[in-house]
């Protein structure tokens, strides 16, 4: 199976081809075909055990496919290990927060940008004469707005300060495919609303997955919907198609629908 492209003749930033993956005889993933343009905000939507989290595992490599394909602008890369799909421009955060706890938000940034410059494994020079690492470090702390925890632990930052430190690291490596998975977990609805904002401005010229059961996020967010059930898509369009779609209200989103609309989004 060979790349192919958009109805703009673009290459799709990210593709799935027939994907499917078993755990012995369980099929956790039923064949799902996906093609997400570049630059687009996707978010993946589905009942608990629909394979979503398992999906984000085989497309940043962390599970093999049973077979199928999973296509990098146009480049296959199932069977990487995950630093080498990192090292094609694609980045992930994840459910639990994955940061470096005794450093501070400063060298958590720092660290994230190092190979992206080219240091790789040579530490020859000290970190702190570094100064191309250390001024992209500053950048992504003001774009977080973390500017102001530059010697902060990341221990001692709140949840959502931690949760944007991740995001932080996830871009910091200029990656052009970007997943977040339930990036906005136990954020209180004032910490939501800022996180979306947040997203939204350092994704931007990005390819965005994300997923996300919160549906003021997913209709905030979103240009288009993917609705996983069962290890399938069974819907995959514009927000406004996807809540109006009778299977995926039946299989999936019912009165979380008539909320988001209630609260405008």
């Amino acid at each position: 199976m060979s790349a192919s492209k958009s109805q703009t003749g673009q290459q799709f930033a990210l593709e799935l081809k027939d994907l499917r993956k078993s755990f012995g005889k369980t099929e956790i993933i039923r064949g799902i075909n996906l093609a997400v343009e570049p630059g687009q905000r996707i978010a993946i939507i589905g009942p608990n055990g629909a394979g979503k989290s398992t999906l984000f595992n085989l497309i940043s490599g962390r599970f093999a496919p049973t077979s199928g394909q999973v296509l990098l602008d146009g480049q296959s890369i199932q069977g990487k290990k995950p630093f080498e799909i990192n090292r094609l421009g694609l980045s992930r955060s994840f459910q639990i927060t994955n940061i470096f706890p005794k450093l501070s938000v400063f060298e958590n940034l720092r660290c994230g940008v190092l190979w992206s410059l080219g240091y790789k494994y040579t530490f020859l020079k000290f970190l702190a004469n570094l100064d191309d690492a250390n001024a992209r470090a500053d950048e992504l702390m003001a774009m977080i707005k973390l500017d102001k925890k530059h010697d902060v632990l990341a221990t001692n930052l709140t949840y959502a300060e931690q949760r944007a430190l991740e995001i932080g690291i996830t871009i910091a490596g200029g990656a052009s495919v970007i997943l977040l998975d339930e990036p906005t977990a136990g954020m209180s609805r004032s910490e939501t609303s800022r996180f979306i904002s947040l997203i939204k401005e350092v994704t931007v010229g990005k390819t965005l997955l994300t997923v996300e059961h919160d549906m003021g996020v997913v209709f905030g967010l979103a240009d288009k919907i993917a609705v996983v059930v069962y290890g399938e898509v069974i819907a995959f369009d514009e927000p406004e198609a996807v809540r109006a779609d009778q299977r995926v209200q039946e299989a999936y989103l019912g009165s979380s629908v008539a909320d988001a609309q209630g609260q405008g989004h």
